[in-house]
């Protein structure tokens, strides 16, 4: 039995869902990837989400808008999100084509990432 190998995991940490990508992930898998990680804002009742990108070595205009898509599919969907762990290459190249997160939130690291959030989550009225 062949397994597939494990290219992102979404894990809970309190009112967080970190989204950890764990290598490249072509188009198709960034669509699982979005449409995995809204269902579980649901379900799970979330207030924030951390896409942690920092084992991607290469973001093209595809990932970064889906990227932007999923933060503002959670922000309709009532959470707050972040990108974490951008490379510096990765960044450089980002702005250089021009490419940008928008008004995506973006740290450092998932220490950063769920310190903004947890200052967002507090400044912000509960939903319920």
């Amino acid at each position: 039995m062949v397994t597939e190998p494990v290219l992102f995991s979404i894990m809970r940490q309190g009112q967080v869902l970190v989204a950890s990508v764990h290598t490249a992930l072509d188009d198709s898998q960034l669509l699982r990837l979005q449409r995995d990680l809204v269902e579980r804002i649901g379900t799970e009742r979330a207030r924030g989400i951390i896409i942690d990108v920092a084992a991607m070595d290469i973001l093209d205009s595809f990932g970064t808008k889906t990227l932007r898509d999923i933060a503002e599919i959670a922000r309709l969907r009532g959470a707050q999100s972040v990108i974490v762990g951008i490379q510096p290459e990765v960044a450089l190249a980002m702005v250089t084509l021009g490419m940008g997160t928008g008004t995506v939130a973006t740290a450092l690291d998932l220490e950063e990432g769920l310190a903004f959030l947890a200052d967002s989550i507090a400044e912000s009225p509960s939903r319920w």
